[in-house]
């Protein structure tokens, strides 16, 4: 695991839309992960990390 995706992590678990955001911007990835940390933040540290690692 590089920098680059530690830090993603990190973010992805402080603020998981910022953390995908990085990656992929404002494409489908950001804007399911941003509506499931709205519905449950849980569920969108979840989506990022599996989005970002996987």
């Amino acid at each position: 695991m590089g920098s680059e995706t530690f830090l993603e992590v990190i973010l992805a678990i402080l603020l998981p839309p910022v953390g995908v955001f990085l990656r992929y911007g404002c494409g489908v990835e950001f804007w399911i992960c941003l509506l499931l940390t709205i519905l449950g933040y849980i569920p969108g540290i979840v989506y990022a990390i599996y989005v970002l690692v996987g």
